[in-house]
């Protein structure tokens, strides 16, 4: 037997209330097969859409513990709990899609009327352009990406990862002679955080945001359409010094700590593991890089740190600005290609040159600091801390990487400290994505409503392994007058072994 939960909804009374059922379970029993036996054993009426049960209609879509699933793909366990996606409910399970449909038939009528006699003539699609194209159609219309992306649900300018889909759709294909990312920029082309959860939500697996979103905004800088006037001062930036961001006047390291390490640390032996700082460690957080290092030399390790590296290209990725990528990774790869491993410190940077690097044939060895030291500390050799924390998931870290356990497994080792989980790590913060710097508003609304859940819990600290996240998520802190700070998870791993 097993117990499902489900969030129910009734009109006439406008009550939502929590009901729990136990039911017989059988091997590989879907969501949809244990709603039927609810109401089979229980009479309990409740209202759910299904149609083609086979996943190609998208109508049963709901949230099975905070994720939104197709019930009839999505398998049931114990003690899950049901609830209906984001919108307005109508009963029960069912939402009110009316509002998302007449969105998508006017988009259609629009497109369609923009498409009137310029279609081109019929020719051979290459490949290449096929696969671009392929890679955003099948969507079921199930809107799941819709009821979970961050940014929506704070902001009336970004018309949402469902709809950015389809003007990518139409932009990449070969027989449409009009960009549409001249429409997408004014449907809030710029709001999305490249969090990465429409693209994890998708039931289809469609890459919403990396091969829809992300190559909209490369091709609307092609057009010169785009990006947002902070973006382009990034752009400069790397292209006049190879980083985003350079040293802080008041700096213990005035030329970045990589310079600083360098000049004091020689081997006799260059070690085969090397460290990639990213431009926000090397030059506005270079104490990170300090606990790194003194932590692995506790542990045994040699560590190079090579002056050639550059930016990896992260935010000129998330902002479209790709004419500058090639030569970045060329060095990047060129500087750290002999190396057995290169670690990262900066889960933008981590996810950067584990997926985008492949793609332009510079494939390394990278990992995070996280699945490195995972299974090589040990609590004995600790200070007792006596701290409470909560972690925050960076979404290039848990989304980009799929790393989640690991950062868990060292907060739950490290002596003295009590994890506590907070009710959605893995929500976006707001810092990603070029929004922190063009849209700093949203930027801060996100992260609020982080700092809402950290507060809720009383800790010492909010933990975290991304630079961008760690100032996001510190200002609203602060803006808030909460008593609880962010630290790195470096920086908390250096107090317990001080």
């Amino acid at each position: 037997m097993i117990t499902v939960n489900i969030k129910r909804y009734n009109p006439e009374t406008n009550k939502q209330y929590m009901e729990s059922y136990e039911i017989e379970h059988t091997d590989k029993m879907k969501v949809l097969d244990a709603l039927q036996q609810i109401n089979d054993k229980y009479d309990a009426k409740i209202a759910y859409r299904y149609s083609c049960r086979a996943g190609q209609c998208g109508s049963c879509a709901i949230k099975i513990n905070g994720q939104a699933k197709l019930a009839c793909k999505a398998e049931i366990n114990d003690n899950d709990t049901l609830e209906p996606l984001d919108f307005k409910v109508i009963k029960d399970l069912i939402v009110d899609r009316s509002p998302l449909n007449k969105k998508v038939n006017d988009l259609n009528l629009y497109m369609a009327s923009e498409s009137d006699e310029k279609l081109l003539e019929p020719e051979i699609i290459k490949p290449e352009t096929y696969a671009q194209t392929e890679a955003l159609r099948g969507c079921i219309d199930c809107y799941s990406c819709i009821s979970m992306c961050p940014v929506i649900k704070k902001s009336t300018e970004f018309i949402g990862p469902y709809f950015m889909r389809a003007f990518s759709d139409l932009s990449f294909d070969p027989r449409e002679d009009t960009s549409k990312s001249e429409d997408a920029i004014d449907s809030g082309l710029y709001f999305c955080t490249s969090c990465g959860q429409c693209s994890k939500t998708c039931p289809k697996e469609i890459d919403i945001y990396g091969k829809g979103i992300e190559k909209l905004r490369a091709t609307a800088f092609a057009r010169k359409e785009g990006p947002l006037e902070a973006h382009k001062q990034i752009r400069e930036s790397v292209i006049n010094t190879g980083r985003t961001v350079q040293p802080m006047d008041d700096s213990k390291y005035p030329e970045g700590f990589i310079k600083a390490y360098n000049q004091t640390h020689t081997f006799e032996e260059k070690p085969k593991i090397a460290f990639f700082t990213g431009c926000m460690i090397d030059n506005r957080l270079p104490w990170i890089a300090e606990y790194l290092i003194n932590i692995l030399s506790k542990l045994g390790y040699e560590v190079d740190i090579p002056e050639q590296q550059v930016c990896c290209g992260s935010p000129l990725f998330r902002t479209g600005q790709v004419d500058v990528i090639p030569s970045l990774i060329k060095k990047n790869y060129e500087t750290f290609k002999d190396y057995d491993i290169v670690l990262t410190v900066c889960a933008g940077c981590g996810s950067t040159l584990k997926n985008n690097y492949p793609e332009y044939d510079a494939k390394l060895n990278v990992m995070d600091i996280t699945e490195f030291l995972q299974d090589k500390l040990k609590t004995e050799d600790m200070n007792k801390l006596d701290l409470k924390v909560t972690y925050h998931d960076p979404c290039h870290l848990v989304r980009g990487q799929g790393i989640s356990k690991q950062p868990r497994k060292i907060l739950n080792n490290i002596n003295g400290v009590e994890f506590i989980e907070m009710e959605k790590p893995d929500q976006c913060c707001g810092a990603g994505g070029g929004v922190k710097s063009g849209k700093p508003e949203l930027a801060k609304s996100l992260a609020d409503s982080k700092v809402d859940m950290i507060d809720e819990l009383d800790v010492d600290y909010v933990v975290t392994i991304c630079p961008f996240c760690e100032f996001n998520i510190q200002d609203s802190l602060t803006n808030k007058n909460s008593k609880t700070e962010v630290i790195n998870l470096m920086e908390l791993l250096n107090k317990a072994y001080e």
